[in-house]
Parts: structure tokens; sequence; C-alpha cells
């Protein structure tokens, strides 16, 4: 009874062991490969996961997250035999871990190889000038050339960067005189782009004041002219309203004479010989206007009257 027991309880010890050493857990940002006698049988997700002890086993556990590579200094020639060195840092995603294991012996060597031998190829076809100026187009390159590389082993680059290019000391030391150069240029250019703009500034205030002073001059001689225009209608006005009065009272004046000659009836033939005489007597003067024949009688009447009333 006793030996029962124990043959039990050793069971169930075993079992448990058992299935205790199937039990395995996968972090997040991983992935586990499971072998079953030594071949590839499945891929295990982040979780708690059961493999059957002795028969499967977890290979390996691929980091899935974006993997910084930094690569140490190459030495690379450009196309005009110029010699330096650089480093790069690579980042990249294994996105089919079974490739990336089982497609590929050491990963992480087999990308800074390809890395290399990029750099190289790529510096070689550029001169020092476009290396130390064409950067970004460098790191795309550099990219699309280790991408199309490294998909066949499961591996996506998401971005290469050229972090140093460092020259030989008297390449930097040409550089750095024709930095001081350029440098010396651009205030050159400066200086003369803020004198230029200071004597085209000059010039057009001299041009506005010279219009302005045009302009005021010609309101000036506009306004003299309104002015003696105006002079002269008023004088014109003033003299035009004098006649008119003049010849207002003399009317009048007319008037009451032709009125008394009327009223102590004058012969009318001797108004009509006074008209004609009236008339002689406005030929013979310098100022002539054109005067109706009536006027014109009443003006010899007038005449007339004027003796008429003088022997009265």
């Amino acid at each position: 009874m006793n030996m029962g027991l124990y043959v039990l309880i050793a069971i169930l010890l075993v079992v448990i062991v058992f299935i205790l050493m199937g039990v395995r857990v996968i972090n997040q940002g991983y992935v586990g490969l499971v072998e079953r006698l030594g071949k590839f049988h499945r891929t295990l997700p982040p979780g708690l996961h059961i493999i059957i002890p002795f028969f499967d086993r977890i290979a390996r556990t691929p980091d899935m997250r974006t993997i910084v590579l930094n690569s140490d200094e190459q030495s690379v020639i450009t196309k005009d035999n110029v010699g330096f060195t650089v480093d790069t840092v690579a980042y990249f995603r294994i996105i089919d871990p079974y490739k990336a294991i089982y497609e590929v012996n050491n990963l992480r060597m087999a990308i800074e190889s390809i890395i290399a031998t990029t750099l190289r190829n790529e510096f070689g076809q550029l001169d020092l000038d476009e290396t130390l100026t064409s950067r970004d187009k460098i790191n795309h390159s550099l990219r699309e050339t280790l991408d199309s590389v490294t998909t066949p082993w499961g591996v996506r680059i998401e971005r290469v960067e050229v972090k140093n290019i460092d020259p030989p000391a008297e390449i930097r030391e040409a550089m750095e005189k024709q930095m001081h150069a350029e440098r010396v240029r651009r205030e050159k250019v400066t200086h003369a782009e803020g004198e230029k703009t200071a004597v085209i500034l000059k010039a057009d205030g001299l041009k506005q004041s010279i219009i302005l002073e045009a302009e005021a001059d010609k309101q000036k001689q506009i306004l003299e002219a309104e002015a003696q225009k105006q002079y002269q209608i008023l004088l014109a006005e003033g003299e035009k309203q004098a006649i008119e009065l003049v010849a207002q009272a003399e009317a009048n004046r007319y008037e009451l004479i032709y009125s008394k000659l009327k009223s102590l009836d004058v012969d009318s033939s001797i108004l009509q010989i006074e008209g004609i005489n009236a008339f002689k007597e406005l030929g013979k003067s310098e100022n002539k206007m054109i005067v109706p024949y009536e006027a014109a009688a009443l003006m010899g009447a007038l005449k007339s009257g004027k003796e008429m009333l003088k022997g009265q």
C-alpha cells in the first residue's frame, strides 16, 4: 500500500517536472524559434507557451526591435585619390526571423562587412568635395544598396548615417584655408552689396526729392495761374458791372428827358433829324457801337430837348 503511494507520488512529480520543463515565456519584442529534433518547427510570439521537453527546444530568440549598429572606422579612397577614414551608424530591423537565423551566419558581422564594402564603393565614385557636400545623397545610396543586399536575410535597413569624415591633416589645413578665403569673399560681397544698396537708396531719395520739388513748382505755377485767372475774371466782372450801372443811369436819365419832351409835344420830324445828327456824331467817335435807330432818335430828341429846355 505504501509502496504504491510512493510510486504515484513519484509519477506525479515526474509529470510536474516534465510540464515545468515544457513551459517557456517569450518576452515582448522577441520571438522564439522552436526546433523539434534539430529541425525548425515553429515560431513562438511573445507570451507563455508549452513545448514538448526533450523533443522541442527554443533554439534562438531574435530581437524584433530596431537594432542600432555602430560600425568601426573604415579607410576609403575617393575618386581623386584622397584617402580618409569614415564611420557610420546603421538602423535595421529583422522582419523574417527564420531567414535572419537560418539563412546567414552571424547577422551583425555580415551587415558590418556589407557596410564596409558598400562604403568603399560609394566613396570611390565621388570626389573629395562631393563627399563633404553630398552626405544626404551618400546616406540614401548606402541605405538602398544595403537594403537590397540584406533583404534575402530577412532584414530591412531603415536608415544609414555617415557620422564622421576624417580627411588627412594636409587636406584639413587646405580646407580650412579655403573656408577662410570663402568667408573673406562673402564678407567683401556683403560689404559691396551694402554699399550698392546705400548708393541706390541715396539716388532714389534724390530722385524722389527732385520729383516732389518739380511737382511743388508745378502746383505753385498752376495756383498762380488760377489766381491770375480769377483776378482777371473778377476785374472784368467789376468793369462789366460798372459799365452796366453807368449805362443804366444814362438810360434812366434819357428816359426822364424823353418823357419831358414827350410831355412838351415835340414834332417827330425834329426828333428824326436830331437822330440822324446823333448817328453822325457817333460815327466820328473812336468808340463805336451798334445802336438801334430808335435809340439814336431818342438821343437826338434828348439833344434837342436839352436845347429847348435851355431856351426856356
